[in-house]
């Protein structure tokens, strides 16, 4: 079973680019899976957190750093296999963020 954390309180992440350049995003959501003992999140560029508007999200495979700063690590998902399960994952919370709605 894959444990899905929904961030009650918003997280916000600093994600560099491959300039070095530093963009903000706000955490959706994290989840873990069982099948292969990853974690995964999902991100959406800050300024567009609240958008009512479509917005491009994000997702990363992740190891948390040891450390008090609760630094991640991020990694890009590169398999058809991962991107299938956070495929999925993001479409339940769609719909769980739809029914939250009405």
């Amino acid at each position: 079973m894959n444990e899905v954390k929904n961030m009650e309180e918003k997280e916000r992440i600093i994600i560099p680019d491959e300039n070095g350049d530093e963009h903000l995003f706000e955490v959706l959501f994290t989840f873990d899976v069982e099948e292969n003992g990853h974690s995964y999140m999902t991100v959406v560029p800050a300024d567009q957190a609240d958008s009512e508007d479509e917005v491009e999200v994000y997702a990363f495979r992740y190891e948390e750093e040891d450390n008090e700063e609760r630094d991640y690590k991020l990694f890009p998902i590169e398999s058809d296999k991962e991107w299938e399960i956070v495929e999925e994952m993001l479409n339940t919370f769609s719909e769980e963020e739809e029914e939250g709605d009405e």
